[in-house]
């Protein structure tokens, strides 16, 4: 039964994360001292302030890079639908109360994860590196790649990456998979 209710919790966690951002981005520097932040969503892409995707699109034109647009990014399209059927089998599996299904479950949690992950590192990587030649500032051998987790120097802005809440939530559906795998066990 503890199966079955962590199941049902980890499919309730999910549709939760359309409440919170999943990553946040965060540039200072002297021309913006008090930052610029956008947030990660499930289904789209804000910034702190009206503006805030202006501002740093502007900047980033300076050294070339894309404007960001949220329509240029399916998985914003993408990522509500794998949501809705990852929490809808959450359900599911909690009704049947198998465990075997809570293991498969967390399975695939694990590997959309790990894609989520690597999509995203890839989308940073061409973001930073695919560079108009054009552009009003050439910095020879130089990158403008924001980093997927932590802190790092570019130019005269220091950028932090770091997840948010719906990462939380994610993270911890998976954690009650594993739980209700292991509670369901035979004694």
């Amino acid at each position: 039964m503890k199966g079955r209710i962590l199941m049902g919790l980890a499919g309730v966690l999910l549709l939760l994360m359309f409440l919170f951002p999943m990553w946040r981005i965060t540039l200072i520097a002297p021309q913006y001292p008090d930052g610029l932040t956008m947030h990660i969503w499930v289904n789209q892409i804000t910034g702190d302030e009206p503006g805030t995707l202006e501002n740093i699109n502007l900047m980033n034109h300076y050294v070339g890079m894309k404007d960001i647009e949220p329509s240029m990014f399916p998985e914003l399209e993408i990522f509500p639908i794998v949501i809705y059927i990852v929490s809808a089998l959450a359900f599911l599996f909690a009704f049947l109360g198998r465990r075997s299904l809570y293991l498969a479950w967390t399975g695939i949690m694990s590997v959309l994860g790990v894609v989520g992950v690597y999509d995203f590192y890839t989308w940073l990587y061409n973001y930073g590196h695919e560079l108009n030649p054009h552009a009003a500032i050439k910095v020879p051998g130089q990158a403008y790649m924001p980093p997927v987790f932590g802190y790092k120097k570019l130019l005269n802005f220091h950028v932090w990456s770091y997840p948010e809440g719906a990462s939380f939530l994610l993270a911890g559906a998976v954690a009650l998979g594993v739980l209700a795998w292991y509670l369901s066990r035979k004694k």
